[in-house]
């Protein structure tokens, strides 16, 4: 049964501009992984400094697999041109799990 991970990130508005630049370039690092199924930044447009991080996984198994290895590798290395790690674009984060039980695709398309 597949899965969905929402990563909640708390960027005040100084910082949107570098979060999204920042996934931009590592826009296809995810892409490869086994059991990987979809992913969306989706950035708010009122009431909210919370950004959503949508990825869909095959299992929980794939999803965690992710984690610790590709993903943990890209948060602990060093910056661009081996200089110095750029600080964090987000003040918070929470990720919310949950398993898909009904989906519904387009008829038009």
């Amino acid at each position: 049964m597949s899965v969905v991970k929402i990563n909640v990130l708390t960027v005040p508005a100084e910082q949107r501009e570098t979060l999204e630049k920042r996934f931009a370039h590592r826009a296809h690092a995810v892409e490869s992984s086994d059991g990987f199924e979809w992913f969306e930044l989706l950035r708010p447009v009122e009431g909210t400094d919370n950004y959503l991080v949508y990825t869909r996984w095959r299992d929980e198994q794939s999803f965690q697999a992710w984690l610790e290895g590709p993903m943990k590798a890209a948060h602990q290395g060093s910056g661009e041109d081996g200089g110095e790690k750029p600080m964090p674009a987000a003040t918070g984060s929470t990720l919310w799990s949950f398993e898909v039980v009904q989906q519904a695709r387009s008829k038009n398309g």
